[in-house]
């Protein structure tokens, strides 16, 4: 089966693992240390917090900008419930903003939602394009409403040559293994505040402190979040090689926009030239004929050995959301998930792998429209 999105290793992968694992210290150690480096010079951020996932992140997130009780956290129910969930953890109400055509975050929308209660307002990188963080910003002008850029999506991303990790007042990433680059599991939590950075490190691990000798306060609520050396281990190693890895991405994308450029049947979504992505999802629109006939094209696929995948579900979908909440409904969300599909796109596929995808997507269309199956 061609996945959708999967990681490349290779031997000095192995080989850095393997070195972690002969080494005295296997989790708390030096190359915890030297990956929160690697992530601070890619990005330019001051500081990063490496934990075992980005959802862990997020929880420490936002514990660290202080989200608690009847707090509101406007966010996007187009993204992995994740997002959602950690402020939930906190306590917080959460409402959803609607989403534009290329699946990130509407301004117009947040707007509306804004209120004296708002305290954190959680953008997603869809597919790894950069959120308009400056249309955000403008928006809470002169309020004290922080920014999240849950980038879990977009390690490597930038916009207008600035580095996504910079951008928000925190900024999460994620090294799952379908990731550009893995950590196995593992996530991190980016700032140029160092008060964020504290308060990270102290929810990372159990809320304690080393004082002298062995005595040891806590001095918080914390968790066990770490993240230990060995993926760390293999995380510095992937990370050398993130550039080659999203270029190779960009080459497949390159091939699907190429190949779909024009169609009558579906709509990519285009990459503006003051950015760059990270390319995790290659996410296709089909048009409005074909949607009662996704679910027919996606199983088709899968039979055809073509792992394709859909993203997302709107959070607010969710049966838990839906007692949390009641039954909600955003236009542009709602229509973004009909239509939305991710076609595979990563570094270790080959230009004939695009091919074959386009092909057997390219009958797969001909043949439902020719169906006329959505009336």
């Amino acid at each position: 089966m061609m996945v959708y999105s999967r990681q490349k290793i290779d031997n000095s992968d192995i080989e850095a693992v393997v070195e972690a694992l002969r080494s005295d210290m296997l989790t708390c150690g030096e190359r915890v240390v030297e990956f929160e480096r690697g992530l601070c010079e890619l990005t330019g951020a001051k500081f990063a917090v490496a934990m075992n996932s980005a959802t862990s992140a997020l929880h420490a997130a936002y514990i660290a900008l202080g989200v608690s009780q009847n707090d509101e956290v406007i966010t996007t129910p187009i993204t992995f419930a994740a997002t959602a969930n950690a402020a939930l953890m906190c306590g917080a109400k959460i409402k959803f903003a609607d989403v534009l055509l290329n699946g990130n975050i509407n301004p117009a929308s947040i707007k509306e939602l804004i209120s004296d209660k708002t305290k954190v307002i959680t953008a997603v990188d869809f597919g790894g394009m950069p959120v308009d963080m400056d249309a955000i910003k403008a928006l809470i002008k002169g309020q004290d409403i922080k920014i999240i850029d849950d980038a879990s999506h977009a390690l490597g991303s930038s916009i207008n040559g600035k580095m996504v990790g910079t951008l928000a007042d925190a900024t999460i990433f994620s090294f799952h293994a379908i990731k550009p680059i893995t950590t196995f599991e593992g996530g991190a939590l980016l700032t140029n505040n160092e008060e964020i950075a504290k308060s990270a490190r102290l929810t990372r691990s159990h809320g304690m402190v080393k004082k002298q000798a062995w005595n040891m306060d806590m001095v918080a609520l914390g968790y066990n979040y770490r993240l230990s050396d060995v993926a760390c281990a293999l995380g510095s190693s992937q990370l050398k090689r993130l550039d080659e890895f999203i270029s190779r991405r960009d080459e497949i994308a390159r091939i699907y926009d190429e190949a779909f450029s024009g169609s009558k049947h579906l709509k990519t979504i285009t990459i503006p030239s003051n950015m760059r992505s990270a390319r995790h999802l290659y996410p296709v629109l089909l048009g409005e004929h074909l949607w009662c006939a996704k679910e027919d094209i996606f199983n088709e696929l899968h039979a055809r050995g073509i792992g394709v995948q859909v993203h997302y579900k709107p959070t607010y979908q969710f049966s838990f959301y839906k007692a949390l909440y009641g039954e909600q409904r955003l236009s542009g969300a709602e229509d973004f998930y009909r239509a939305e599909l991710s076609l595979p796109c990563h570094q270790m596929m080959s230009d004939d792998d695009a091919k074959f995808v386009i092909a057997n997507l390219s009958e797969l269309l001909e043949i439902y429209t020719s169906k006329s199956v959505c009336g």
